[in-house]
Order: C-alpha cells, then structure tokens, then sequence
C-alpha cells in the first residue's frame, strides 16, 4: 500500500512539474496586449499565460488601466507592478500604467466603454497588436473595473474591423475557482484524453466497422497551464505587490485555479 501511495505521488508530482498547453498556437501569430484594470491582476489572474508566451518568444505587452489609487496607494502601486513584471519577463518598453481620471480602482464603478477603447486604441495601433487577451463579462472574481475591460474592448474592435482577435479570460464558479492543485491536474489529464481518444476511436471503428465518432465538438478551449517553476515565478511576482499581501490573498495565492490554469475564450 506504502508503495502504491509513493508512485501515484510521485507521478502526481511529475504531471506538475512540467507546464503544458492546448491550441495556445492561437497566441502565436503576432504581437499581444494583456489588458488589466490593476497592479497585481497581471500575476493574480494571468501568470499561466504570461509564462507561456514569454517562454515562446512571443512578443507579449501590458497596459494596466490603472494605477490601484483606491487607497491613495498609487504611487506605491505603479513601482510594485513594475517589480512584478520585472520577474514575469515583460520588458520596460512593452508595459504602461494609465492614470487616467475616468479609470480609477473603484469597486463600485463600471468603466465607461468609450473611454476604454479610446484609451487603448493608440497602444493597439502604435504597437501592430493583433491579439488582446483581457477579463470576460464575469471578470473572474466580479469586479466592475475588471468586467468593463471586455466591453470597451468589443468597442475598438467594432471601430477597427478585423484589426485584431479578442479573447477572454474564462470565469468559472466560485467552486471551481478554488480547487488549487487539482484544477492543474484535471486540465493535463483532459489533455491526455483528447489526445488518445481521437487514437482510441479511430481504431474501435475500424474494428467494428462502424462510423467514426467525432471529438470535435469536445475540444478544449486555449488552456495554458504552469508547471512547479511558473507557479513559484507568480508567487515571486504576488511578493512584489508588498503593499496588497493582507491574509486572504495568501491564501488566493495556494488555492486559485487561476495561478495555474488560463482558459481562454475567442470573443467574436
């Protein structure tokens, strides 16, 4: 029994160790903004997919729609987000922090999509951006500033036709949100299953002569998903957010799915 325990450990561990990802070649082909609405969303909400891109060269930005001066921190805010990218790998020349008036840190504000778009649309421009990856309408943990960004988002993109393709961090259920180890876990085994059930189903048919089903309709969204050494990087990239470490983002940092696991949805 001592011994079962210890492999199914051990390969629990190996299944960690290494980062994997499904149909992230959509990432590829030019150049991304990661859009955020604070200091410390970048790591909180999107490590898995700033690893994965950084490592595949990919020419990644970061435009951060505020500063975090809901406290009068802003000063203090803009510096730690410029430590915690430092760690993730962006360079100085390819992230910005807006102050602007009508964007700032409020939990019960919604940002006004207009200014959103106007905002972004000379980074996107200057930049050749072909990808924007941002929030989707539930802005993982509800927030109005993170669930504006989709919108104003949609609202470049219905003045530019076909400039760039926009994808949104997908929310999932407060349950869900919080399942730690096992969601890593979960997302490479369904990657293993929709690596062998294509194998596995084209032989049953030939066997029984029957038609092929299809797995088509089964495949996962763009998943990125961190090995051990990304999710230390994250952490390392929460620490430099000093001045937002309070107890419950402790304890974000050891359950959220999110600081293993992006899925990403295409948003026409």
């Amino acid at each position: 029994m001592s011994s079962t325990i210890v492999v199914l450990l051990a390969l629990l561990i190996a299944l960690l160790v290494q980062p994997q990802h499904s149909n992230e070649e959509v990432f590829s082909k030019g150049n991304v903004l990661l859009l955020t609405a604070h200091p410390d969303d970048e790591c909180m909400f999107f490590a898995p997919t700033i690893r994965a891109l950084t490592r595949s060269n990919i020419s990644l930005f970061s435009l951060c729609l505020s500063v975090g001066d809901a406290e009068g921190l802003g000063a203090i805010r803009r510096e730690e987000l410029s430590k915690s990218l430092d760690v993730l790998a962006i360079p100085l020349t390819r992230r910005w922090a807006i102050d602007h008036p009508d964007l700032q840190d409020n939990f019960t504000a919604q940002w006004d999509a207009g200014v959103i778009s106007n905002v972004v649309e000379p980074y996107v421009s200057a930049n050749n951006i072909s990808i924007i990856l941002t929030f989707d309408v539930g802005g993982v943990s509800g927030h109005p500033n993170h669930r504006s960004l989709p919108a104003g988002a949609h609202r470049l993109l219905e003045k530019n036709p076909d400039t760039f393709k926009l994808y949104t961090l997908i929310t999932r259920p407060v349950v869900a949100k919080y399942t730690s180890l096992v969601a890593p876990l979960y997302a490479k085994f369904t990657f293993m299953q929709h690596q062998i059930f294509p194998v596995l189903n084209t032989r049953l048919a030939q066997r029984l002569g029957v038609i092929q089903l299809s797995a088509k309709n089964s495949k996962p969204p763009p998943t990125l998903v961190s090995g051990i050494a990304d999710y230390v990087t994250a952490l390392s990239a929460m620490r430099a957010h000093a001045s937002q470490l309070v107890w419950f983002r402790y304890l974000y940092v050891l359950f959220s799915r999110y600081m293993w696991v992006n899925e990403w949805d295409h948003s026409p």
